[in-house]
């Protein structure tokens, strides 16, 4: 630190304000300190500020999967709410396992982050007491039916189900399938589905098959179970995707089929993801607000205020998208 101030002209403790971002210093001091450390090569010893501060510049951020592109725009969400915020996020990955996330949150809380963000509201008894005993700040994201840690930004994943669902009713379909994945680990996919299964038995239709596979979701699996699916004695009318990778490889067997859509079969997805666009046929689906709930969950572990006044559960909704393809 004391070659840095030597190099750019200014003294160690202006040095240490532009490394911690802290204080006041002008542009042109700061842009001097850091062309200064770049030249020598310096990088600040995190470490030793966490030693004394007890805690460090992370936020440790919860993934169920990387193998959707839902949870990266989240992420993308939180990246770009810590920029500039001399905080990074640092993240672990789930693959939907209870155990695993126990495991990971009791890693991450080790390395004094924060804040955490977690997906989903149920965890093991063990995770919710590692981080009351942390006395760290956390948020959940992507869903709001039940009952949050702290605070959760999300949506109802059984309204969801259910609005798409009513949807397919006023459209005059009644006899459904569903393709889901992951097996019943993905908690959120079950409650889109509950609310489904609800609102169509309620309207007196019917679900004729449900197909879940064990593996991650993919349109190669999409392709797959749709095929399986359309190939039964009693085969549905309409076909609810437990999300869009799934229900693309769904358009993609239908295509190379010759079964067109929606007149043999309809089908839905949820998610509402860009590559959608790319399609050749537009489909039905729930776009999710992914990127503002990386936002808001990120914006409120910085922002410095009474967390007691803040609603519990915050819902940013969600928006069914009516496509050709229902």
């Amino acid at each position: 630190m004391d070659d840095v101030a030597i190099e750019a002209g200014v003294s160690q403790m202006t040095v240490s304000r532009v490394m911690r971002g802290t204080g006041q210093t002008s542009e042109q001091v700061r842009h001097r300190v850091e062309q200064a450390a770049r030249k020598l090569g310096y990088v600040p010893n995190r470490l030793a500020t966490s030693l004394r501060d007890e805690t460090t510049p992370l936020i440790a951020v919860v993934l169920p999967t990387l193998g959707n592109r839902v949870f990266s725009e989240v992420l993308d969400g939180i990246t770009a709410t810590l920029s500039g915020r001399g905080l990074q996020p640092v993240f672990g990955v789930t693959e939907y396992s209870e155990a695993t996330e126990e495991e990971l949150v009791r890693d991450l809380l080790s390395w004094r982050p924060q804040g955490i963000i977690l997906p989903g509201l149920e965890h093991s008894d063990a995770t919710r007491t590692a981080i009351r005993a942390a006395g760290v700040r956390v948020v959940e994201v992507m869903d709001i039916d039940g009952d949050p840690i702290s605070i959760a930004f999300g949506l109802s994943q059984y309204a969801a189900g259910q609005a798409t669902a009513r949807y397919m009713l006023t459209k005059g379909y009644r006899r459904f399938g569903y393709i889901g994945s992951q097996g019943a680990r993905d908690l959120r996919a079950v409650k889109r589905f509950n609310g489904f299964r609800d609102a169509v038995r309620d309207s007196g239709g019917q679900i004729l098959v449900e197909h879940v596979s064990d593996g991650p979701s993919s349109m190669i699996e999409g392709r797959r179970a749709t095929a399986t699916v359309l190939s039964v004695p009693d085969r549905p009318e309409a076909i609810y995707y437990s999300n869009d990778d799934l229900a693309a490889g769904g358009i993609m067997h239908c295509l190379s089929h010759g079964v067109t859509m929606p007149t043999d079969v309809a089908l839905a997805g949820f998610n509402g993801l860009p590559f959608l666009e790319a399609l050749p046929i537009q489909l039905t689906t729930v776009e999710t607000p992914r990127l503002e709930m990386g936002i808001r969950a990120a914006q409120h572990l910085i922002d410095d205020h009474d967390t007691s006044e803040v609603p519990r559960v915050i819902d940013l909704g969600f928006h069914l998208i009516p496509g050709q393809t229902s």
